[in-house]
């Protein structure tokens, strides 16, 4: 079942490791079949080490419900399942908790955009979400992970703005595919370093100017793109 997602799947969350973006079993990648109704994600607490696609478990994303496996799925899911139920153009969810962006996580501190590196990727700042309530935390605490993440995002594009640093845990990336989701959470993990070195620098670092946010971010997402090539090059 869904045999060629669960290679993605998999591949991506190897990925993650290659990047340097997890350590041990900290982290999670998930793609999704809209089509089916399915979500595949990683295993919860496997070691990376050996991790092959047939390990990936396959749930429901109306109830959550394994639906090919044996194995637990990763203790996040729920999360996942609250961001494709939400956010309907996504098709990959990426969880780690990599340095420098679980850093700005802890400290509950979104990620200004500095310059044109971070506007080539995020219409303006990389958000934080509030702090979980503690009966949000008692109570269905990774669904209301998911809901807070998606609180954040009222007068906000997903696409737009493809992370979120969820306060006092990490960050979470998405994409239009789950190769994508990673993608974003390598460029996240560069933003949040530069950023921690720019105010290292020049502790008084003000946002980019909105004409240059906007001519970097759009000439890349915007209608009227024009970076890059129409087709892939014959090379």
């Amino acid at each position: 079942m869904l045999e060629q997602l669960k290679q993605d799947v998999c591949k991506a969350n190897l990925n993650l490791v290659a990047e340097g973006l997890v350590i041990q079993s900290w982290g999670n990648a998930s793609g999704v079949d809209r089509e089916r109704g399915l979500m595949v994600i990683k295993p919860s607490g496997v070691s990376y080490d050996g991790m092959k696609p047939e390990h990936m478990v396959v749930v429901s994303l109306a109830d959550g419900k394994v639906v090919d496996s044996h194995l637990k799925p990763s203790s996040d899911t729920p999360t996942h399942l609250v961001l494709y139920r939400t956010f309907r153009e996504i098709g990959g969810v990426v969880h780690t908790h990599s340095l420098y962006a679980t850093a700005w996580a802890q400290a509950q501190r979104k990620i200004p955009s500095f310059g044109t590196t971070q506007a080539d990727y995020w219409h303006g700042e990389v958000p934080c979400t509030r702090l979980l309530t503690p009966d949000e935390i008692k109570n269905d605490y990774e669904a209301n992970t998911g809901r807070v993440i998606v609180e954040t995002f009222r007068k906000k594009n997903p696409l737009q703005h493809p992370a979120v640093l969820v306060a006092r845990h990490g960050p979470f990336t998405w994409g239009k595919d789950v190769q994508d989701a990673v993608h974003n959470a390598s460029v996240l993990e560069f933003v949040a370093r530069l950023a921690t070195e720019t105010l290292r620098i020049a502790p008084k670092t003000k946002p980019i100017p909105s004409v240059l946010l906007d001519k970097h971010f759009l000439r890349k997402h915007g209608p009227k793109a024009y970076y890059g090539q129409n087709q892939a090059p014959t090379l």
